[in-house]
């Protein structure tokens, strides 16, 4: 956790900026950025349903490619 007090004859906008300096040099900011946008990974099933949706999907285009209908 980042603390900053306010000396006696500082303003607050000189405060606020080292302030935002140290969350800068601490790279906490980037971390919580990346961590937003975070895409989970796929379960197990979701990955084995994909993957036979796709070998089915592929062969049904080689059928079609066999008959003529597809180039």
């Amino acid at each position: 956790m980042i603390e900053v007090k306010k000396g006696e004859n500082e303003s607050t906008a000189n405060l606020v900026r080292r302030f935002t300096k140290k969350i800068h040099e601490s790279g906490i900011l980037g971390r919580v950025r990346s961590l937003k946008f975070r895409k989970r990974s796929q379960s197990d099933l979701k990955k084995k349903e994909a993957a036979v949706k796709k070998a089915r999907l592929k062969q049904k285009m080689n059928f079609l490619r066999k008959l003529g209908k597809i180039d």
